[in-house]
């Protein structure tokens, strides 16, 4: 018998975890925030109050005791006195190392420990004092119970402070601490109801808050995952707080920016589609004559396919020129050539097109730095472009002028122009301003985007001046 097979476990996979919605996430951080809110008051208001009781007296009796130390030679220290104890409620005593008193008072007439020290409880007080710095504070509970049956705690500070005419003397402070149970009590109840209040305001506002906030924020999520899936024509509503509707606004402007894209990819789709079918066919058409019709295979024929292959090359050469360019992989050869020159030369060789002129206005010779063979390329495809448009006198005009330090050439067609609506679009991939496609007025549309790109790459500037029945000029700078 054969051993039987070990069961198999397969490792469930763990699904990513669903981030939380923005309105829980407001809502969460408000509850948080109310509920800080909540321990502190609780914790400043209740654990707290009694320490802070203290610290408040501590700090209030030392100050009084720097306020006494600087009128110890006075005249009206006894009035100085007298009012600082009424109106702090606390008992003071002023003596010396001998146990000698200068000033004593008390604001009311509970007993209390001060009056009640001999002279000597008060030297041997100054002497511990002394051995300790001069400053020494004390909290006990009061040795006398008062009328209510309490006994509260009670501070009692001494300083031991030296007079301008070299005497000492040493200020005694008492303080009762009064019991802060009754009012812990009263801002408990307090508390518990502004507790109850600060929940339900919070609550509210975090569901209203989060509600106004998230809204928009789902608005704008809905409609850009149908943008995704390549619905264009969506619209996003710019409602909300002004992120969100600048939000809106600009998945606006990417909406038709991309339905623009679109439409011109679809162009672009009909464009190479025709103008790769066209040779294609004429090659084609001629190669089958050739085979099957004897004496058809003439130079006249072969010359019809070779025009027709070139004619596929210059589409194919121009589509992986505007790629390489928008992908930023292509590298500048600058070099410092004469830019008047590689002109004529240009121009020498559109000469033997019949019937077309090519005039060109240049000056002095210019000389540029710049990528010789891409800036060729550039006056190739803005001549030809001239060409494919030229009006019925076949003339394609170039200037050259040379003004601050750069350098201006332009070339001009006597065509039918272009509409003022459709300059802004002339320079994008793919676009063409007559979508007819005609023997005369072949390409893809690409010239003027590759042209567009070579100017971008060196930082030149260019643009088009264009009148409907006049013709147009393109033109392009560079730094002489």
């Amino acid at each position: 018998m054969s051993a039987p097979e070990a069961p198999s476990f397969h490792p469930v996979e763990k699904r990513p975890r669903q981030p939380v919605k923005i309105r829980w996430q407001i809502a969460l951080g408000f509850g948080v925030f109310t509920l800080a809110i909540v321990i502190l008051l609780w914790a400043f208001q209740i654990a707290l109050l009694g320490p802070f009781y203290q610290a408040i007296k501590t700090a209030e009796v030392k100050n009084t005791a720097e306020l006494i130390q600087r009128r110890l030679e006075d005249s009206d220290l006894d009035i100085r006195v007298k009012k600082f104890s009424n109106d702090l409620g606390i008992n003071i005593l002023v003596t010396d190392e001998l146990g000698t008193q200068y000033s004593a008072w008390k604001p009311t007439q509970r007993e209390c420990l001060l009056e009640n020290m001999t002279r000597s409880d008060l030297r041997a007080i100054f002497n511990e004092v002394n051995l300790q710095g001069g400053r020494k504070l004390t909290t006990y509970t009061s040795p006398f119970t008062y009328q209510d049956g309490t006994c509260p705690e009670v501070i009692l500070y001494a300083e031991i402070a030296r007079t301008a005419s070299g005497w000492n003397r040493m200020i005694l402070i008492e303080s009762e601490i009064t019991p802060v149970d009754a009012t812990v009590e009263t801002l408990q109840v307090q508390l518990i109801c502004v507790t109850a209040v600060m929940i339900a305001l919070g609550g509210l506002l975090a569901y209203f808050i989060a509600r106004s906030i998230s809204r928009p924020v789902a608005a704008v999520n809905e409609a850009a995952k149908e943008l995704a899936k390549g619905n264009y024509e969506i619209r996003f509503a710019e409602g909300g707080s002004r992120e969100v509707s600048e939000l809106a606004q600009t998945l606006n402007y990417a909406a038709e920016e991309l339905s623009k894209v679109e439409g011109l990819r679809r162009e672009l789709l009909a464009n190479v589609s025709h103008d790769l079918r066209t040779p294609l066919t004429m090659i084609q058409g001629y190669a089958e004559v050739m085979r099957d019709l004897p004496g058809e295979n003439t130079p006249e024929n072969v010359q019809i396919i070779i025009e027709e292959t070139e004619r596929l090359t210059s589409l194919v050469n121009d589509l992986l020129d505007l790629s390489r360019l928008e992908s930023g992989v292509v590298a500048l050869d600058k070099t410092r050539f004469d830019l008047t020159e590689s002109i004529r030369a240009i121009l020498r060789r559109y000469d033997k097109l019949a019937d077309y002129s090519f005039p060109f206005e240049a000056g002095e010779d210019v000389f540029v730095t710049a990528d010789e063979l891409k800036i060729s390329q550039v006056v190739y495809n803005l001549i030809n472009n001239a060409i494919t448009y030229a009006g019925e006198d076949k003339t394609v005009t170039l200037r050259q002028t040379v003004e601050n330090g750069r350098v201006r050439i332009s070339v001009s067609d006597t065509g039918e122009g272009i509409p003022q609506d459709k300059l802004k679009d002339i320079w994008e991939r793919y676009y063409k301003v007559d979508k007819e496609h005609k023997r005369a007025q072949v390409g893809t549309g690409l010239g003027l985007s590759i042209v567009r790109n070579i100017l971008e790459l060196h930082g030149g500037a260019y643009g088009v001046e264009s009148e409907e029945g006049k013709g147009s000029t393109f033109w392009f700078e560079l730094p002489c």
